[in-house]
């Protein structure tokens, strides 16, 4: 088959919400923010920050200088850091500091193209003056959460930073936390804009490979149905087109000892899809403790992003970003 491409309480005070809340990254370590706004459009931090918090320009300068001020889950000193769209920025407390232990942004050259940046491991995948394309492992989110600083997003601006400190990383597209895999991210302001406008046309391929349980009647098929999101934050898939259109295209390529290893194409990129799709055709992928898997041979989920198509929106070149698949996820049809 040729596939196709913790609570918070919060009040109005001045046109700021303001939280009163508190994130735990141990007994003796917890941040605790008074604001948190999420970017609409391009802008510079200081001029966002002074619309959203209604102060003035030195106040502004003074969090900044005292670290009180991240953006998706890193403290940014600079004035003129550029947001983008989606990006969440968060007013502490208090200073914060970085976490105990972690080390400072370095990289360790490993061929000619391959980096390791600050662990948890983020190989660099490929990088050029508009693109930095990493693998994520499982078990890293791809940006923060309220619960969990630690993400791709992070480890690629320390990078970056540590070059240069007025640079910072764009995130175009996000992968399940549980999920390893090809992350794809812009270096500057125009090109993502760029992309994130004309994403579903550029992206020519978006390819993962997922261990599923049982053995698949249908050996290649398209997926079609609406996804929707419960009061549980589960997503389901349903016939009902007030939800989100979802199309995943699959084709089995080994089977054995009651599972397949399956390769897919996405043209959609709704949230946890593939999963969604999988249980949905009564093939949970192993590991899926939130989607339905019976098994979990491989002590992680069964999901990995192996190989990102884009056309390049300025130079028109088509640059393909590949991660192997992990190896034990072989281990299933060994004999």
């Amino acid at each position: 088959m040729k596939m196709q491409n913790t609570t918070t309480k919060k009040t109005a005070t001045k046109g700021v919400i303001r939280y009163g809340h508190t994130e735990s990254r141990g007994k003796a370590n917890r941040t605790q923010y008074l604001s948190v706004h999420k970017v609409q459009r391009s802008d510079e931090l200081l001029e966002f920050l002074l619309k959203k918090l209604n102060t003035s320009r030195n106040n502004v300068k003074a969090l900044l200088s005292r670290r009180q001020v991240l953006v998706n889950g890193s403290v940014i000193t600079q004035y003129n850091f550029a947001l983008a769209k989606d990006d969440e920025v968060k007013i502490a407390r208090e200073s914060v500091r970085e976490e105990a232990g972690r080390p400072a942004a370095q990289q360790a050259k490993r061929g000619k193209s391959e980096k390791i940046l600050p662990a948890p491991k983020v190989k660099i995948l490929y990088e050029d003056e508009d693109l930095i394309a990493v693998e994520k492992p499982e078990g890293l989110l791809s940006v923060e959460s309220d619960k969990e600083k630690e993400c791709a997003f992070a480890q690629v601006l320390h990078y970056l930073q540590s070059k240069d400190k007025a640079s910072r990383p764009f995130i175009l597209h996000r992968i399940d936390k549980e999920t390893s895999g090809v992350l794809l991210f812009a270096k500057n302001i125009k090109l993502h804009s760029m992309l994130r406008m004309q994403w579903n046309e550029l992206v020519q391929t978006r390819e993962y490979v997922a261990v599923c349980e049982g053995i698949f009647e249908k050996k290649a098929d398209t997926v079609q149905s609406y996804l929707r999101e419960n009061v549980n934050n589960l997503v389901y898939s349903t016939q009902d087109p007030t939800g989100q259109k979802a199309i995943t295209r699959y084709q089995v390529e080994k089977e054995g000892n009651g599972y397949s290893f399956v390769r897919v194409e996405i043209d959609t990129g709704r949230k946890n899809q593939i999963r969604v799709h999988m249980q949905s055709i009564g093939h949970p992928i192993v590991g899926d403790d939130k989607y339905g898997h019976t098994k979990n041979p491989l002590g992680r989920l069964g999901l990995h992003a192996s190989c990102l198509t884009i056309l390049h929106p300025i130079t028109k070149e088509l640059l393909t970003f590949r991660s192997l698949v992990p190896a034990n996820f072989y281990k299933c049809f060994a004999k």
